[in-house]
């Protein structure tokens, strides 16, 4: 098998980790707030996370995979964005309306491509960009219902926004820019998430829900959702890590709208909830986004692998010109050489 396979393998068992593990931990979590009225979100993100950094030093002594470390402040920084992103998206949604909140979320993929563009010279072709605009389009018709704006809200929406999408092109540019793998980064920036979100997270659920996350009537049942939503997290912060690694933001917030999606279906077939034919016209416009996006992107790669490809053998085809130039005309060709300095562009390109 060769390394192409082998990294698209690893790309859709990476996809197909996240969209289960996402999936289920949001049932886990629905039934834990709906229906058990545990509804202290921040908190319970912060117990995700320390229970993630648990398992992976376990991991580690286990030899599982290596510890690589690099730029301290680069770690710490990341991490303390992440965890401030993750509060300032509970804020937004204590703060706005539940369609509002949506269609924050969506704006996060405009914002992502603006960003690459802007600051990283990335380039989206028209195929990608009109791709993403039937998704959104379609995720937009099928989740976000009522619009009501405030002052305080719209602000920590714009910076639950901002903060996301650097958080997540850091993800990428920090795994490529000092070669380490998700799991290495995710284990040596997690403590600092963590522990950002346990100093504010019961300030922030208190802020929210006006209850104290310390005086809830934790119950046997209660605490095993919240055990079990914590084993889940850690499939699910490692996904994450890993998907944005191998692809890129951009993709992993298409992903989470399939996971939007996949959660409205899964409601709608086994939970009851109720549906309408926007609904249904919603999802369906978002799947031939996402078929779309995954379509021209899968062109997109063959033909830079093609060109990268090509540009090689070239490459070695000019490296291997000269040698035989040398067998075959002998000390003639070196004569007529000897003296003549090559034009500039040529050195730049050797």
């Amino acid at each position: 098998m060769g390394e192409g396979e082998k990294f698209q393998l690893g790309t859709i068992g990476a996809l197909t980790l996240s969209v289960v593990s996402s999936v289920s931990i949001v049932i886990c979590n629905k039934a834990l707030m709906s229906t058990l009225h545990f509804i202290f979100a921040t908190s319970l993100t912060s117990w995700h996370l320390l229970v993630t950094f648990c398992s992976l030093h376990v991991a580690l002594k286990l030899r599982f995979f290596e510890h690589k470390p690099f730029e301290k402040k680069a770690v710490m920084g990341f991490g303390i964005l992440n965890g401030i992103s993750i509060g300032l998206l509970n804020l937004s949604l204590g703060f706005n309306s539940v369609g509002f909140y949506q269609m924050t979320k969506l704006a996060i993929i405009p914002c992502t491509v603006f960003l690459e563009t802007l600051f990283l010279g990335k380039k989206f072709s028209k195929s990608i960009q009109l791709s993403l605009t039937i998704l959104l389009v379609g995720v937009g018709i099928a989740t976000v219902t009522d619009l009501q704006l405030n002052a305080l809200g719209s602000f920590l929406a714009l910076l639950a926004v901002i903060t996301t999408c650097v958080a997540q092109i850091m993800t990428n540019t920090i795994q490529k820019k000092f070669k380490v793998s998700s799991t290495q980064l995710l284990y040596q920036s997690c403590p600092y998430q963590a522990g950002t979100l346990l100093i504010s997270g019961p300030f922030l659920d208190k802020l929210l829900t006006n209850q104290n996350v310390f005086a809830f009537n934790y119950t046997t049942l209660v605490v095993a959702f919240i055990v079990l939503s914590c084993l889940i997290s850690i499939s699910v912060n490692f996904s994450t890590f890993l998907v944005i690694g191998k692809t890129s933001p951009v993709t992993y917030q298409v992903l989470g709208h399939l996971k939007t999606c996949l959660v409205l279906a899964f409601g709608y077939v086994l939970l009851r909830d109720p549906f309408s034919w926007r609904n249904i016209l919603g999802i369906l416009m978002a799947m031939i986004g996402m078929i779309l996006y995954s379509y021209f992107c899968t062109v997109e790669n063959q033909q830079k692998a093609a060109e990268a490809t090509a540009l090689a053998s070239q490459s070695k085809e000019s490296e291997a010109e000269p040698l035989v130039n040398v067998e075959n005309g002998g000390a003639g060709v070196l004569a007529e050489t000897v003296g003549q300095k090559n034009p500039v562009w040529m050195k730049e390109k050797d």
